[in-house]
């Protein structure tokens, strides 16, 4: 029942996931942290099976970084996402990762920008997606209530709207969400909206 939904506003791109940890019927932990900061402004937020997930990110992020201590300048978005979707492809011949991706970033000369790659290594640049079956109902939440230009306040609003849509309409509704957004500033945490704190019941 992972979630992972997106959009770009005016001068800023915001992506917001669920935290659960789940496999099969047992929730492992709420407060899995599923939207990587791939470098200064960039954003990765995936949902998919949690070792390929973890791996699949980490293995990106290096890779930004080792990209840019080499030639000393960073990847742009575009750059990042066409590599990302690359490394999907070449693996899926081979050992394919289950992991589905929405990559946020800002360039000084382009601006933010939001890019879709799923699991079958298709790229499209958008402006707003989701992934999960939370998608179903952010999907359409965001037909009815985005336009382009939006405000950090209108952006996060919508957000809000989309979580509380799937903690209402979801049978298996994942109850804590975290934000985060990427602007000129770089990329940060906003908020996390959490309704249960951590389910890591083992160890108490």
């Amino acid at each position: 029942m992972e979630c992972v939904f997106g959009l770009v506003g005016d001068g800023f791109a915001v992506i917001a996931a669920d935290t659960s940890a789940v496999n099969s019927i047992l929730v492992h932990k709420s407060n899995e942290d599923k939207i990587m900061i791939l470098d200064s402004h960039k954003l990765m937020g995936a949902s998919g099976e949690s070792g390929d997930r973890v791996q699949f990110t980490e293995y990106i992020q290096k890779n930004v970084h080792l990209y840019q201590f080499r030639n000393g300048i960073p990847l742009t978005t575009a750059a990042a996402a066409n590599f990302t979707r690359g490394e999907l492809a070449t693996a899926l011949r081979k050992n394919p990762y289950f992991v589905n991706i929405l990559l946020a970033g800002y360039d000084k000369e382009i601006g933010p920008s939001l890019y879709y790659i799923d699991y079958i290594a298709t790229l499209h640049k958008i402006q707003k997606g989701a992934f999960g079956y939370g998608s179903y109902f952010c999907l359409s939440m965001m037909d009815r209530h985005y336009h382009s230009g939006m405000s950090v306040e209108e952006a996060v609003d919508l957000i809000d709207k989309c979580i509380m849509e799937i903690r209402s309409r979801l049978v298996v509704a994942p109850p804590n969400f975290v934000i985060k957004i990427v602007d000129k500033d770089g990329a940060w945490e906003y908020a996390w909206r959490e309704t249960i704190k951590d389910a890591g019941v083992a160890a108490a």
